[in-house]
């Protein structure tokens, strides 16, 4: 094979190499971003269980740098503070060394196999799901085609006298770790570099004495891409790449004096004689383990050395929540799971737009009871909070849809948009008790008492309701909307019988008429909370259109 020839077959594995991986991680986004998420969420207070996630993360998608990045855009969202980061980059670094054990089993036999039954599932399948399982599954298959035709392309440099000149090299530890940290910043895959290295060994180009250092040097390089990632966000984002060069710089400081003063390359190599991509892969693991295992004591020590590194800066303080929101989307695009972060961090904003606008309800019903029109500045000022939101909610919402989104994402962000909309009314109608409170108090004309009792029978049915909506990503929507048809039917029915009951006071002179307006202005109002209530439940449903169990179908309330 000449050197063109030989070139371009390197050249055409790797392609395949990276592909193959952007395949797998790509797709897996799309079908288990979100669940990735809520499965780190939950499981990072321990740091035992936060390296075991990092670890099983990284083992999926095969790339450590991609779970880094993933974690970076929880820590600039606040999802996860700093210590946790910390657990979840340990068990990244374990994580991503089972793609040089996969090419130590030789799996790449059978990789056209792997590659078929994954484009069968592409082809012959029109579930969305199974699909993007196809996808994953031929992007295995593609990443190890490519990996052999690297090793095949390689194999005819072992005769090479200047690039052996070269490889020797490496027997300097530190223009090892030099080589190995700049190749792999440069290809952005820790995995892809020592693949890559694994075929050198296989070829007989390098051996384990030499290609340690620079394999330890490619665990340095891998950080280049949370460092890429981390720029322009915010700066407990940017301590996440701090820790993630930490451990690996302290990690390659350990080994490098390990192999200089015992024979460890010669345990290695004595217990895989006969493969040397298993030798690489074995160091490349307890590389890993071993560093791991030595600062998981010290993970809190490694925040806060992150933390002195990078300090707060003023103008960090001066900037604004909305706009370190959107550095981090710009930052994160097409990175693993950045929309179920992006989705996430505009669930927890409705969330909190929600619950100022039931303090709102709770203190108009108040205010509209006991005739305090006092609590209207109050409420003036929360309206202001929830308007706010609703433009920065908004403002996220339109950024995130000018990213290349999963269709189900896409409709989850119009939805609540919608749900924005529907919480900013409610609020509005909440004011409205309040100002019929002071025209009440200003006037000197309060209530009946029999009123007094239809609006607290009114205000317990009304919070019972809102409070089953607090929460944009709950999983009982169907019964939470079953429940606010039968709330809404409920309140139309009590709105009609306090009109006429109203109308009945009046003729009877037990109200007078002028309250007897006002109390059918909030009763419209009511009325109005009530649909918009329905309104979200609908759209948490994902069923705008839905119909009543009666068949009504429902009108939505703009």
């Amino acid at each position: 094979m000449d050197t063109f020839n030989m070139i371009l077959s390197l050249l055409g594995g790797l392609a395949l190499f990276l592909y193959g991986m952007n395949m797998m991680s790509t797709n897996l986004e799309a079908v288990a971003g979100n669940r990735m998420k809520k499965l780190i969420d939950k499981l990072t207070t321990n740091p035992i269980l936060g390296v075991l996630v990092g670890t099983a993360i990284t083992a999926v998608i095969q790339s450590s740098s991609a779970t880094t990045v993933m974690v970076v855009g929880f820590v600039n969202s606040k999802l996860m503070d700093l210590k946790q980061a910390v657990w979840i980059i340990m068990g990244a670094n374990i994580g991503t060394t089972v793609t040089g054990l996969l090419v130590a089993l030789d799996i790449g036999m059978i990789a056209p196999l792997i590659a078929f039954i994954g484009i069968a599932l592409i082809i012959f399948f029109k579930n969305k799901t199974v699909r993007y399982i196809g996808s994953i599954v031929a992007g295995l298959g593609i990443l190890f085609i490519g990996m052999n035709m690297m090793s095949d392309a390689m194999t005819p440099l072992r005769e090479n006298e200047a690039f052996i000149n070269v490889m020797t090299q490496f027997s300097n530890p530190l223009l090892g770790i030099l080589a190995g940290a700049v190749f792999t910043a440069i290809i952005q895959s820790s995995s892809a570099s020592v693949g890559i290295l694994q075929t050198l060994a296989m070829s007989g180009i390098i051996g384990l004495g030499d290609a340690v250092y620079v394999l330890f040097g490619m665990n340095i390089g891998t950080c280049i891409t949370a460092v890429l990632a981390a720029i322009g966000a915010n700066r407990n984002a940017k301590r996440t790449t701090i820790v993630h060069l930490s451990f690996n710089i302290i990690g390659t400081i350990i080994f490098t004096i390990i192999c200089l003063v015992t024979p460890f390359t010669s345990w290695i190599e004595g217990w895989f004689p006969s493969s040397p991509a298993g030798q690489i892969a074995a160091t490349h693991t307890t590389f890993n383990i071993v560093t791991t295992l030595l600062l998981l004591p010290f993970g809190s020590l490694l925040a806060k050395f992150a933390t002195l590194v990078l300090p707060d800066s003023k103008r960090d303080r001066r900037k604004s929540a909305a706009d370190k929101w959107f550095e981090e989307i710009a930052n994160a695009q097409h990175v693993l799971g950045s929309s179920a972060v992006a989705i996430e961090s505009i669930q927890n904003d409705i969330r909190k737009m929600f619950a100022l606008a039931r303090e709102n309800v709770a203190t108009g019903f108040e205010a509209l009871i006991e005739l305090r029109p006092e609590m209207t500045n109050t409420m003036e000022r929360k309206e202001d909070l929830i308007d706010k939101y609703n433009y920065e909610i908004s403002q996220k919402i339109s950024k995130m849809l000018t990213v290349e989104l999963s269709d189900s994402a896409s409709m989850q962000l119009n939805r609540m948009f919608r749900v924005i909309g529907n919480i900013e009314r409610i609020g509005d109608h909440a004011v409205n008790f309040a100002d019929y409170s002071r025209i009440l108090s200003e006037r000197g004309i309060p209530f009946s008492e029999t009123t007094v009792q239809e609006i607290a029978a009114m205000r317990d049915s009304c919070l019972k309701a809102v409070d089953m909506l607090a929460d944009p990503a709950a999983e009982n929507v169907e019964d939470m909307l079953a429940a606010t048809y039968e709330y809404e039917e409920e309140n139309d029915n009590a709105v009609r019988t306090a009109r006429n009951s109203a109308m009945q006071r009046v003729r009877d002179g037990g109200e007078d008429m002028e309250c007897a307006v006002l109390y059918s202005e909030y009763l419209s109002d009511y009325e109005r909370i009530g649909d918009h209530l329905l309104n979200i439940a609908q759209e948490y449903a994902s069923k705008p259109q839905s119909k009543r169990p009666d068949g009504v179908t429902a009108a939505t309330i703009v």
